[in-house]
């Protein structure tokens, strides 16, 4: 809001006293900061105003008030006030010198000092808890919307599985090879015998599990699959499996009249792979790749399933899942790609997108929990899948990471569903009294459940769940296989691009662009809401100081985020060149250091640091420069510790976007701005950046390109060292990408102060010819 929209809100309620009018009036327009006591507020008007212009600016403001009550009288005592008042500061503050032709007021001096940098980080966490807030709620609301028939269900239930089984990287499926099967021990206790036993769900992907099964038994019977959550069970520095630990559900089915399969998981088996990729190992580029070990889960489920029915003991019709935490989420999955699952009971592993996003349930979560959001889902569509089969959601009430309002609404929501195919009596929702855990209560009801839907009976449960077995007869492996690939699976599970070469002539390269960046907008930027038709500034000022005259532009992106340029030119200045830097939080720093210093000399005065800007002015008699940088940095950085701002990016992962993805779209924005104000238009524009803001230029001049040239430094030279964007290694490489802007910029520079670096920049690009004509790499001296 510029000084012309904010006078007629801020007259009517200015203080009668002249000199408190001032002091109220000046940070209502910026020109103070409000949180200044009065000594600071003071010094900083002696620095701007001569003690004699403001005695006599009083002087003249008292006459002029009299005068103005003599003719107005007493109704509207506040606007003459505020009148008069505004009409002296603008004569009070002509020291500041705006430039010629300017008509809009100037900036604060003091905007950008270390008095409001705590100010600007609480306006910029508020923004972000407030944008996440808003992209939650377009989720929510767009789940289930196009929904009003069965019809329409069934319309789209196909496409639905697809869009989720890609989501967990499992689109297309991948081979089913031979499960190798193997049974390297067996036990025997109270009627039960558990088998130990592996089989790999891919080669090399070895799945650990416990079978149990009746000792007595005369003919297939109904089979569970049990998915094991998050419980450690480790002697001596060797992991025996979560399958130990959830022994006991194993057993009580058995005893029952079920074969059971319980397995291990990839993380807490006896191979011991890694499920906290983005939570912990800072592995962003599981997000770039499309991974999420929740797809690996779902994998090996589906292969137990294959095992349960190769094994005569077990009906293959009469399949159900189960599992609790992080074992529920896992029997989410498997339930809604898979239908040979009849019956399904998660247990506290499913919650609103409102809970993970806004209430910050996410934090409470690993990898494991989620898919990759690239379809934008509440996680009620999750449950849909599972219609009109049999579903029981349980949880307890006071589940702090499951919280039970999320649950209900996920049962709400999902009801509708069970409603249009008539199978409301196959839906249940069950909430027990109790914290995170594996309590009885729990157990009963999902026991009786199975009873009803997978044996077709209602009696009472006499048994108890208890563990039978020790951890060392339910181990599997003796020795751990050397070909195995659990520990790194993360590294091949999701495919990458399959095309990693450049194109090699103008026609190839124009038909890869195109679909490629119709594949990015699906599969990577899914989460950008469009962009307005016009973007066009909010405010527009101005101030000069040793000969540079300072812009300071304020535009909005995304509705919610409130961003700031500036344009830095002499005052002399014929050059018809404007230089665009993109800066990420470490050029920021630098940035702000020299824009700081230069604020604070005296209008047309000798600078404090000569050599910084005199190094300055040298630049800009070359070219205009603007400045920009995107949410997160700069001006619109918030605050917050490195745990929170690993979570406010895996916050972001969840509403299908991510910070960079977001960064991106932010660039864009700022491009268009720029063209939007005819006062910057020279002939030529050139477009640059360094670092981690390298990245985000890169992508963002593929959609708003026309600059004249692209110098890009320190460019990563894969997706694995770079920003976290959705899917992007799934379609291009960054080669690849780089031809793009290349072609789109008419020229791209790459800077590498490191020479294997650049080396590996140069042999990606060696086998293309006009990769030699639209890109240059340069080496460090």
């Amino acid at each position: 809001m510029d000084i012309a929209d904010r006078t007629g809100t801020v007259f009517c309620q200015m203080p009668h006293q002249p000199l408190h009018s001032i002091f109220w009036l000046l940070p209502r327009f910026r020109i103070l900061p409000e949180s200044l006591c009065c000594k600071s507020r003071v010094s900083l008007l002696k620095r701007s105003l001569a003690a004699l212009r403001l005695a006599v600016s009083m002087i003249m403001y008292s006459a002029v008030i009299k005068r103005c009550e003599h003719f107005a009288g007493s109704a509207a005592p506040s606007m003459t006030h505020g009148i008069v008042s505004f009409c002296f500061l603008c004569f009070w503050m002509q020291d500041s010198q705006p430039v010629a032709g300017q008509s809009t007021p100037v900036i604060s001096t003091s905007s950008l000092t270390e008095s409001s940098i705590e100010d600007r980080a609480e306006a910029a966490n508020a923004m972000l808890n407030r944008y996440f807030a808003q992209e939650t709620d377009k989720i929510t609301q767009n789940c289930f919307g196009d929904v009003q028939t069965i019809q329409d269900w069934e319309n789209q239930k196909d496409q639905r599985r697809n869009e989720l089984l890609e989501m967990l990287g499992l689109y297309p499926l991948p081979e089913k090879t031979n499960l190798q099967p193997v049974v390297t021990g067996s036990a025997e206790a109270e009627g039960v015998v558990v088998e130990n036993l592996y089989f790999e769900s891919s080669p090399g992907l070895f799945v650990t599990g416990n079978l149990y099964r009746p000792k007595k038994q005369t003919g297939p019977l109904p089979a569970v699959l049990y998915v094991c959550g998050h419980g450690r069970v480790k002697k001596d520095g060797v992991s025996y499996g979560n399958k130990t630990h959830y022994q006991h559900h194993g057993a009580w089915f058995a005893r029952n009249g079920y074969v059971c399969l319980t397995i291990d998981t990839i993380q807490l088996g006896e191979l011991e792979g890694i499920h906290h990729g983005t939570y912990r190992e800072k592995m962003w580029w599981w997000n770039n790749r499309g991974y999420t070990p929740a797809g690996v889960e779902a994998w090996n489920c589906m292969r137990s399933i294959d095992y349960l029915q190769s094994r005569s003991e077990v009906d293959p019709n009469r399949i159900g899942v189960t599992g609790r935490s992080g074992g529920g989420a896992y029997s989410w999955w498997i339930a809604a790609i898979d239908e040979r699952i009849k019956v399904a009971v998660p247990v506290a592993g499913i919650t609103s997108m409102q809970n993970h996003v806004v209430d910050g349930c996410i934090e409470g979560h690993c990898d494991c929990m989620f898919m990759v959001n690239t379809y934008r889902w509440d996680y009620p569509m999750v449950a849909a899948l599972v219609a009109p089969r049999a579903l029981l959601i349980s949880n307890t009430d006071k589940d702090r990471i499951f919280p039970l309002d999320g649950v209900v609404d996920v049962h709400r929501k999902v009801a509708r569903i069970y409603d249009l195919h008539n199978a409301t009596e196959k839906l249940g929702l069950h909430i027990t009294e109790g914290p995170h855990q594996d309590t009885q209560e729990l157990r009963i009801h999902a026991f009786r459940w199975f009873n009803r839907f997978l044996r077709g009976t209602e009696e009472l449960i006499d048994l108890p769940a208890t563990k039978l077995f020790t951890p060392e007869q339910l181990k599997v492996f003796k020795t751990l296989p050397e070909n195995e690939r659990v520990t790194r699976i993360h590294e091949s599970f999701v495919p990458i691009a399959s095309n990693q070469s450049v194109p090699n002539s103008s026609d190839e390269l124009d038909s890869f662009a195109k679909s490629c960046k119709e594949e990015l907008v699906d599969k990577t930027f899914s989460g950008w809401n469009g962009f307005p038709n016009a973007i066009e500034p909010r405010s527009l000022k101005s101030i000069k100081r040793d000969e540079i005259i300072i812009q300071e532009i304020e535009y909005s992106s995304d509705e919610l985020f409130e961003l700031t340029m500036f344009r830095l030119s002499l005052s002399n200045s014929k050059t018809d060149q404007t230089v665009v830097t993109v800066l990420d939080n470490q050029s920021w720093d630098r940035f702000s250091s020299t824009l700081n210093r230069l604020l604070q000399t005296r209008p047309d005065k000798k600078s404090d640091a000569p050599q910084e800007i005199a190094e300055l002015k040298r630049e800009l008699q070359d070219h205009h420069l603007i400045v920009l940088s995107p949410r997160g940095v700069g001006q619109c950085n918030w605050q917050a510790d490195e745990r929170t701002q690993t979570q406010i990016r895996r916050r972001f992962m969840q509403i299908g976007q991510t910070l960079a993805g977001m960064q991106i779209y932010d660039l864009i924005t700022a491009f268009r701005v720029i063209r939007s104000v005819p006062d910057f238009h020279t002939d030529q524009f050139h477009l640059q950046a360094t670092g981690e803001a390298a990245s985000w230029t890169l992508f963002a001049s593929l959609f708003e390109g026309g600059f004249d040239s692209l110098q890009l430094a320190e460019l990563p030279t894969s997706h694995r060292f770079a920003p976290d964007l959705l899917n992007v290694s799934r379609v291009a490489t960054l080669p690849q990408i780089a031809m793009i802007a290349a072609a789109s910029n008419q020229h791209l520079t790459v800077t590498q102060s490191d020479s294997e670096r650049a080396a590996k920049w140069k042999a990606s690009l060696r086998q293309s010819e006009l990769a030699d004509r639209l890109i240059t790499i340069q080496e460090p001296q």
